[in-house]
């Protein structure tokens, strides 16, 4: 089931974190670098929550409808049992996943694979979200991407969900969420009495 240090024996692998709110450009950026990965004629897979079927069930699609073909899975754990024989592994939507990815990650990284990750840095209400702290601890590279806030135009760092369901995972787009900078999303959250 794990991949041995074998089958890299000449590279080195690392994690590549890509976080921000929603409507940031995390897919995006995470599509543009395996089309790179696959410009450069490495073997290149993609994983994504089984439970994001927003836009595709199997392909990863960014807002600005650039899509790239990937394998669903239920759990962290399925991804090494897909993850054998390629040299850059692209995850997205990490805060989906289990606690297990972080272990999955570094595991591959350890095994001489380039592991990017795409997801949201904290939930709706900002606090951090499911794996992503400790992936954002042990990766070497963290790109933080920002949204615009839609109630005064500075740098969106905030997902703030619109409507008063209280469930951490509700799946949805512009019709449930927008980005908000800290000071706008604070006073939003303010009048909501959180």
């Amino acid at each position: 089931m794990f991949i041995e240090k074998s089958k890299h024996p000449n590279r080195s692998g690392w994690i590549e974190v890509i976080c921000g709110s929603m409507f940031s450009g995390k897919t995006e950026e995470l599509i543009r670098r395996l089309n790179r990965a696959r410009i450069a004629k490495l073997r290149v897979e993609i994983f994504k929550p089984r439970v994001d079927k927003r836009y595709d069930e199997e392909n990863v699609v960014s807002h600005n409808a650039n899509s790239i073909h990937s394998t669903p899975v239920e759990t962290a754990s399925q991804i090494m049992l897909y993850a054998n024989d390629f040299d850059v592994v692209g995850i997205d939507e990490a805060q989906f996943f289990d606690t297990e990815l972080s272990m999955v990650c570094n595991h591959l990284a350890n095994a001489g694979v380039r592991v990017i990750i795409a997801g949201l840095d904290m939930d709706f209400s900002g606090k951090a979200f499911g794996p992503m702290p400790e992936l954002l601890a042990t990766a070497e590279f963290v790109t933080k991407v920002h949204a615009i806030c839609m109630n005064c135009g500075n740098l969106a760092n905030h997902s703030y969900r619109k409507t008063a369901n209280e469930k951490l995972v509700v799946l949805g787009e512009t019709d449930n969420y927008e980005p908000l900078c800290r000071s706008c999303f604070n006073e939003k959250r303010k009048a909501q009495g959180k």
